[in-house]
C-alpha cells in the first residue's frame, strides 16, 4: 500500500496472549503477515469466514470460465472486498486463481457446469436472486440508470467474447456500463468492480465500523 507499513502485517504477538477460539497460536508466536485488515490480525481462518458469514451481502457474482481467463482470480479478490454471498465459476471447474491473492480462502466459491444450472441455483435459494449480465450488448439497459435488486447475481463473461449466447439467453437481462472513449470494451475485471460498487452505493451500510477505509 502506498501509505502502509514497508513490511505487510505485524510481527509476533507482544505481552500476554489473548484468550479466545479466534486467535491462531502459530500466528501469534510467529506474526501475521496476511493480506488481512487489522481486525482480523491474528485470527485463524475458520474464525475469518465465520465472522464475514455473519455480514455478508446479498449479491452474488458470476463469472463464465471456458478459456481460463486471468481476470477470473482478480474478480474474486473484488467480490471479497465487497463481501459478496457467494462467487460462482461457470464452466470449466478450474480456474486461474493467481489474481485472487488467496481471497479465495475467505470467499465461498461454487461451480456450476452450465449457466442454466446457476440460474437453477439462484431460484432454488431461500431468498431466489435475479440473474443479470453485465456486457455492453445491442439493447442493454444502462447500469447507470437501473438501481439494483438487493438478491442478484451480476454475470460476467470472457474477457474478449463477453458473455455466451446460453448466459444471454438465461439472464433476466442485460446491462452495459457506459463508455465515451474510442475502445470498444473495458476490462472484464474493472467492469465487475464497477458493477458490485454500483450495488454497495444502493444497499451497503456505510455508517458502520464494517466499512472499513484502511
Amino acid at each position: 500500500m502506498p501509505y502502509g507499513q514497508p513490511e505487510v502485517g505485524v510481527g509476533p504477538w507482544e505481552g500476554p496472549w489473548p484468550e479466545g477460539p479466534q486467535w491462531d497460536p502459530q500466528l501469534l508466536a510467529e506474526g501475521d503477515r496476511r493480506n488481512v485488515v487489522d481486525r482480523y490480525r491474528y485470527w485463524t481462518l475458520s474464525a475469518i469466514v465465520h465472522d464475514l458469514d455473519t455480514r455478508r451481502h446479498d449479491f452474488h457474482v458470476a463469472i463464465e470460465n471456458w478459456q481460463h481467463d486471468f481476470n477470473i482470480g482478480t474478480i474474486v479478490r473484488t467480490a471479497n472486498a465487497f463481501l459478496a454471498a457467494e462467487v460462482h465459476i461457470v464452466g470449466n471447474r478450474r480456474w486461474n486463481r493467481r489474481g485472487a491473492m488467496v481471497t479465495d480462502r475467505y470467499q465461498h466459491v461454487r461451480h456450476h457446469p452450465t449457466v442454466a444450472d446457476l440460474a437453477s441455483y439462484l431460484r432454488s435459494l431461500p431468498e431466489p436472486a435475479v440473474l443479470w449480465g453485465i456486457d455492453n450488448l445491442p439493447g442493454s439497459a444502462h447500469l447507470e440508470t437501473t438501481e439494483l435488486p438487493r438478491r442478484v447475481c451480476l454475470l460476467f463473461g470472457q474477457e474478449g467474447p463477453g458473455l455466451s449466447q446460453p448466459a444471454r439467453e438465461a439472464c433476466d437481462g442485460t446491462f452495459s456500463i457506459a463508455q465515451f472513449g474510442s475502445t470498444r470494451s473495458i476490462n472484464a475485471s474493472a467492469a465487475a468492480a464497477i458493477a458490485m460498487h454500483s450495488w454497495v452505493r444502493t444497499h451497503a451500510d456505510l455508517s458502520g465500523a464494517d466499512a472499513w477505509r484502511g
